[in-house]
Formats: C-alpha cells, sequence, structure tokens
C-alpha cells in the first residue's frame, strides 16, 4: 500500500502508511434500497474562468452534471442546490437556478433518476424594513421556479424569514400559505444554526424542543402537502423524538452528519429516510450498506457505514458551515476533478492539519477508491502548501 508523510496535530510530519482496501463501485438502484436516500451534492468550480471566486461564482458545468450521473449509478437521489452546493455561501439564486434546470433535465433522460431542488428567499437580502409578506412572495417566486421546471421541491429554511419573524405565529403564517399552494408534497428542511448561524432561533424559538413543536404544528395543518422533513440539528434524540410525532405517510430525512447510521437503520417502531451532505463524499459506501440493508445484512450495513462516521464527524465538525470544504477535498483526493478550487474561494476555510486528518479517516473509511491517487494527489497538494 501506499505510504506518505503527512503533517499531525503537533505541527511534525511524520510517514503514514495506507491501509483501506477500497469499497468496490456497483451500479445500483434506489429501488432495491429500504429507505429512500438523497446526498446533497457539492457544485464543481471552473478552475479557468478569469472571475473573483469571492464575488463571482464560476462553475465546471459538465463535471458538476458528471458527478450527479455518478451518484444516480449508485442508485443514491440528488438534493439539489442545498447547503452543500454552497447556497448562500458562493451560490446565489440565480446559480442554483440554472444548476437546478440542467439538473432536472440530465434527471429526465434517465428512468431511474430521483431528484429534488431547493426552494427558498435566499435571493431575498434581510434588510430593514422587510416584511412577513416579502418573505412569502420570495418563496412564491422560488416555488413557482422549480415547479415551472418540472422539479419536486425542499422547502428550504429561509434567513429573512428568521431575520423578520417575532414568535412561532409568524413561521406558521408562512408555511400556512406556502404549503397551501405547493402542487405536490414537499421536504421541510430545518437546517441548524451550526449549518447556517443566520437560523439560530428558527420556528421562532432558540430551545429546539420549544422550536420542534412549532414545526410538527407547520406539518400537522397540511400532512398531504408535506412528504417528509429533514432535520439537520446534530442530535439523535431530537430526530428519534420527532420523527415518532410525525403523521402518518410523512417521513424523516435524516440530515444527521454525525449519527445517520443507526437513524437510518432504525429501531422498533421508526426509521429515517435520509438526505444527507456526507453521502455525496462517501457515496460508494452509502450505496453499498443501502443494498446490504435491503438484503436483511444489517451487520454488513454497520460495518459499511460506522468507519465512515468519524470522518463525517471530522468533516463536519465546527464551525460545521465549512464541511463543504472536506467534501469537495475528497472529491478531488477521488478524481471526480482534477483541482481543488471552489465557489466561493472555499478551499480556503479548513487547514492543512484538518485535510491530513481528513485523509487518513477516510483511507480507513475505505472511500478512497483508488489509493495510489489519492495519495499522489495528496502529495501534490501538500507541495503547493511548501510542505514537502
Amino acid at each position: 500500500m501506499a505510504s506518505l508523510t503527512l503533517p499531525n496535530a503537533d505541527g511534525r510530519l511524520e510517514n503514514y502508511k495506507m491501509t483501506g482496501v477500497p469499497i468496490p463501485l456497483a451500479r445500483r438502484s434506489a429501488t432495491s434500497f429500504p429507505r429512500i436516500a438523497f446526498a446533497a451534492a457539492h457544485v464543481v468550480a471552473d478552475p479557468l474562468a478569469d472571475n473573483d471566486p469571492w464575488l463571482t461564482p464560476a462553475i465546471d458545468w459538465d463535471k458538476t452534471l458528471a458527478f450527479r450521473h455518478r451518484l444516480w449509478d449508485l442508485g443514491l437521489g440528488v438534493a439539489e442546490a442545498m447547503d452543500t452546493a454552497q447556497r448562500g455561501m458562493g451560490l446565489g439564486w440565480t446559480e442554483a437556478k440554472d444548476l437546478m434546470r440542467r439538473s432536472f433535465q440530465e434527471a429526465r433522460g434517465r428512468s431511474d433518476a430521483l431528484i429534488a431542488g431547493g426552494a427558498g428567499t435566499d435571493h431575498l437580502q434581510p434588510v430593514p424594513g422587510l416584511s412577513l409578506n416579502d418573505v412569502m412572495t420570495a418563496y412564491e417566486k422560488q416555488v413557482a421556479a422549480v415547479e415551472g421546471m418540472g422539479g419536486r421541491i425542499i422547502l428550504m429554511a429561509s434567513r429573512a424569514l428568521a431575520a423578520v419573524a417575532k414568535g412561532p405565529e409568524d413561521y406558521l403564517a408562512v408555511y400556512d400559505r406556502i404549503l397551501r399552494q405547493v402542487r405536490e408534497p414537499v421536504i421541510i428542511h430545518w437546517l441548524g444554526e451550526m449549518f447556517d448561524p443566520a437560523l439560530e432561533g428558527y420556528w421562532g424559538s432558540k430551545d429546539h424542543w420549544a422550536a420542534m413543536e412549532t414545526c410538527l404544528q407547520a406539518i400537522q395543518a397540511h400532512p398531504h402537502k408535506v412528504d417528509g422533513i429533514k432535520v439537520s440539528l446534530l442530535s439523535k434524540e431530537k430526530e428519534v423524538a420527532m420523527r415518532a410525532r410525525l403523521p402518518d405517510g410523512v417521513r424523516m430525512f435524516t440530515g444527521d452528519d454525525f449519527n445517520y447510521a443507526e437513524l437510518i437503520a432504525g429501531d422498533s417502531q421508526h426509521a429515517s429516510d435520509a438526505l444527507l451532505g456526507i453521502f455525496d463524499a462517501i457515496a460508494p459506501a452509502a450505496s453499498a450498506a443501502l443494498a446490504a440493508l435491503g438484503e436483511g445484512k444489517e451487520r454488513e450495513f454497520f460495518d459499511l457505514l460506522d468507519p465512515t462516521v468519524p470522518l463525517s464527524r471530522h468533516i463536519f465538525k465546527a464551525p460545521t458551515r465549512f464541511y463543504k470544504t472536506g467534501v469537495v477535498f475528497l472529491a478531488y483526493l477521488n478524481g471526480l476533478q482534477d483541482h481543488f478550487r471552489m465557489v466561493g474561494g472555499q478551499e480556503s476555510a479548513r487547514s492543512l492539519i484538518h485535510l491530513s486528518d481528513l485523509f487518513q479517516l477516510a483511507d480507513k473509511a475505505r472511500v478512497l477508491s483508488d489509493p495510489d491517487r489519492a495519495s499522489d494527489r495528496m502529495r501534490k497538494f501538500l507541495a503547493a502548501q511548501g510542505i514537502a
């Protein structure tokens, strides 16, 4: 196996010998999985564009769309233009709309492509004087755009709503108005403040348990307009408690990148489906594990997914919103893009030590598809940082 010199937390260089045997790639269908599983997919930046990355995103559309086909080939669905695609952190509504249009078109060319796209209010800046009606109108604009493309909707949390809402009743008013209008059932996305500090106090309370009551009230008012709720609070206890109280037919989509294995496996009464950013990075492991679970091989399911949990916890460590850097770095190591550049210049959001540890955890999780290629790219990356 390959070996290379890596920096450690003490600021020293040490030899690391790779041990992971890559999980084989196998084409699968979502119909063979016992859970619905979406991967929130990243975008590939165009490194040759003459732009200012912090201000104007440039996207390599061919590589970005090819990555979506890879996810579909593995049986995973694509959650498009979400947080993992740097929505609100480099990717604006204009680019997000273009991304969804292209991805929905690609999906229509396949018989096995599961896809949904994010509709929110991110074109609306939370400026003084913003009203609740402004937020509602902004949601309506994006919902209409996604529905106009023939897309299924993930109803994203709104920074603007968090800024103007005075209490739970304002959240209920907004979601009531939007859910009454949607053509098809949506997935509501509750993104915690660890992912986006601007969303602190969502649903009208900084106490997640109190906020949960308001969220459940919004769902219970329109159960036939809600396909599911994606909860991203990094709390197994809160997700388990909430999914037990969902109306019949409303799914819990885990967004818990710390505890996804046991939440997907479920307990004697309930289990979570998945809508996860980490599935972008560990797609072969997720696909193989879900297939094993579908065959009743629960031990194999955990054998495949458990080693990925330390990697995911590292990628999503605080500040959690910078997790996209780790996701894209893994795509680079795995040859899914030829560079480590990101829209918004976000490749600089994590330290060299963080990325060195990520490399080792990815090896142990068996998600480096070609160890020799990964080690060669890691060496080149470190050399470009002045570390030989």
